[in-house]
């Protein structure tokens, strides 16, 4: 994925429509240093007009030593003697006009090219995975319908982007009524069906191409438009589009459907925490509690769980700690209710970017700074050690005595 920055909101947009949707804007030079700190193999980065020639010509200095197969393309209003000698001295792979949209996107496949090649001639190629970054995997889940999963994944997801401050990929798993596409109002060229074809040759590059851009940092994985497609994607084929995607992006959030099918179950078995989502009623909390009960029976950590109560403040005679006492859990995080909440779907617009001083929004982003991104306190460190109860063994138990 190729990189851009540019200050200006319709320059940036007009490189990255050039370029494709393998290819992401971020808003400043710290912020892509920090993509680059994130993701080794990337291959080229384009520096729009917008940005300081001096700054420019910094980083390409620093990345000629640090990272010798990154090619660093300028994009300038006016190309001119001193602004070639100067990046030529810098070590900027090639100078561009803006108005020359088509010479930029063939100086990024020349880019792409030459540092492949180059990677494999310094043995770059021999890198296994646990030597690359991993972002995080955060699977949001609810065994009832009508909890607000879509609108907690997709609203988690555009606070921990943080307008470009990270990259984060949202994928939508309910293969046959995903939502995601809807509630962020976007019109997507590829779903993950369109992996399936490529099912054995599927690579970064691959699941790169199927991406549907929402805004900076913010990118998404939307579900088929047929409902009868999700028979055709297997489950294997989900967990690998989640391993690549985790190579990629800092952060990826994974909207489920209200079951325990197969790929829910491939993507808890890549997750780094679960959120799990319910409302204060009876039905919801019950679901829950049996939720709970079948992550123990399949041996899920208990420390990647995290409890989240929507609509927490509705007055329906359900005390917080009636309801910790009955899940024998702690609420890691509770979400107020709103008419807003609707009415910001309504507008494809997700409320922590709508309305970031909302309630609603403020109740997201802590738990999106403090148990996500941090990811510090674990949840078995925040149950009271008289309400912890193992099931780990229930499963092994169970299996021998059938």
């Amino acid at each position: 994925m190729t990189a851009i920055v540019d200050l200006d909101a319709a320059t940036a947009q007009a490189l990255h429509t050039a370029l494709g949707t393998d290819s992401l804007v971020l808003p400043s030079i710290d912020a892509l240093r920090r993509h680059l700190e994130m993701h080794f193999r990337e291959d080229a980065v384009v520096l729009g007009p917008s940005v300081d020639l001096s700054s420019a010509l910094s980083l390409s200095e620093s990345m000629r030593v640090t990272r010798p197969s990154l090619a660093v393309i300028l994009v300038r209003r006016r190309v001119d003697t001193p602004v070639l000698t100067d990046a030529l001295r810098s070590g900027v792979f090639e100078v561009v006009e803006e108005r020359d949209l088509a010479g930029l996107s063939a100086a990024v496949r020349r880019a792409r090219d030459l540092s492949r090649r180059l990677r494999e001639s310094v043995g770059e190629h021999t890198l296994t995975d646990e030597s690359l970054s991993r972002g995080k995997l955060i699977t949001v889940f609810s065994a009832k319908g009508g909890c607000g999963k879509t609108t907690l994944a997709t609203n988690l997801a555009a606070a921990l982007a943080d307008h470009g401050r990270r990259q984060v990929c949202l994928v939508d798993l309910d293969l046959a009524f995903g939502d995601v596409a809807i509630a962020l109002q976007l019109f997507p060229a590829h779903t993950i069906a369109d992996a399936v074809p490529l099912a054995e040759s599927l690579d970064i590059e691959a699941v790169l191409s199927l991406l549907t851009p929402h805004s900076a940092g913010l990118t998404t994985l939307v579900a088929p438009i047929e409902p009868g497609t999700a028979e055709s994607i297997p489950a294997t084929l989900v967990s690998k589009v989640l391993d690549l995607l985790r190579q990629q992006f800092d952060f990826v959030i994974v909207d489920t459907p209200p079951a325990f099918d197969d790929h829910v179950l491939a993507a808890f078995d890549q997750s780094d925490m679960v959120a799990l989502l319910a409302t204060l009623d009876i039905p919801a909390l019950k679901n829950l509690k049996l939720t709970l009960e079948t992550l123990d029976l399949l041996n899920y950590p208990r420390d990647r769980w995290r409890l989240v109560l929507n609509r927490a403040d509705s007055k329906v005679g359900l005390a917080l700690s009636e309801v910790e006492k009955t899940l024998k859990a702690p609420i890691t995080a509770q979400i107020p209710s709103s008419r807003d909440v609707p009415a910001s779907i309504n507008r494809g617009v997700p409320i922590v970017l709508d309305d970031p001083k909302h309630p609603v929004s403020q109740a997201i982003k802590l738990f999106a700074e403090r148990h996500v991104a941090a990811g510090t306190a674990t949840a078995e460190d925040e149950i009271p050690s008289q309400l912890r109860t193992d099931r780990r063994g229930l499963l092994r138990r169970r299996a021998k005595t059938t």
